[in-house]
């Protein structure tokens, strides 16, 4: 299999809040065959502007964005949030222009979420990747599930993990209330959905709670520790990387 030219857009809650999830994801990434690059000039992808109705913001964000991926093979990204701004929302937004809508559709389909990259595109599962006997629930990001059809691809990656099992979580589609900018518009809503959603973790008994966004692994393990909840959140990019020996999501380290 050839050898690709992987830009690996970080994200910002990843560069911000969670750097570990941007080791990560090089990590496999490079496990996987790729020759990866982490574009210096790279900034936010435009979804808070997009979804504020900043229409104006979110198309300079990604007229600059798509100039800076054009030269690579691949664009790969920890968060089905952001590849699906760039992926489905970019020739939206472009529609129409003559110049920027081709190279928006010609960006947008070489842009992946990590997991149906790795899965799905490099055929890669993790080798020599074990943890102690542990369980974990997984919850479906919104955008990713929706946008992007990310549901199968992390499952059949984390059963190479040894050691680790997943147990069924009630409602692991619905939303956890993050949702970008809604949880900052509509705090009472946003807590009352994470309340149930923390809920439904605890039910499962799980070790762990897994994810592919850490917007929404942030707000569901903020919830968790106010609860005095003992599970632990980590991005599923980190156990699927060795890393899931580390310190959590809120966790100090």
């Amino acid at each position: 299999m050839p050898r690709p030219r992987v830009a690996l857009f970080v994200t910002c809650l990843v560069d911000a809040m969670r750097p570990r999830v941007g080791f990560a994801a090089l990590a496999t990434l490079e496990a996987a065959g790729c020759e990866v690059v982490v574009p210096e000039a790279q900034t936010c992808c435009g979804q808070p502007a997009l979804n504020s109705g900043d229409h104006d913001t979110a198309v300079d964000l990604a007229k600059r964005t798509i100039a800076m991926l054009e030269p690579f093979d691949h664009v790969v990204i920890p968060s089905g949030s952001c590849a699906g701004t760039i992926r489905c929302h970019y020739p939206e937004i472009l529609e129409g222009d003559p110049e920027w809508e081709p190279r928006a559709r010609a960006v947008a389909a070489k842009t992946f979420e990590i997991m149906a990259y790795l899965d799905e595109v490099r055929g890669w599962h993790p080798e020599d990747v074990s943890l102690p006997a542990t369980t974990a629930a997984y919850h479906d990001s919104c955008s990713g599930l929706r946008e992007l059809g990310i549901k199968a691809q992390p499952r059949r990656l984390l059963k190479s993990v040894e050691g680790l099992s997943l147990k069924p979580l009630k409602g692991e589609e619905t939303c956890c209330g993050f949702g970008g900018t809604f949880c900052v518009k509509y705090p009472a809503i946003s807590n009352a959905i994470v309340e149930e959603k923390a809920v439904a973790i605890e039910a499962t008994g799980a070790d762990l709670l897994l994810a592919g966004d850490l917007g929404c692994l942030m707000n569901m393990a903020g919830k968790l520790h106010r609860r005095g909840s003992p599970v632990r959140a980590f991005h599923a990019i980190e156990l699927l990387a060795g890393m899931g020996e580390g310190p959590a999501i809120g966790e100090e380290g």
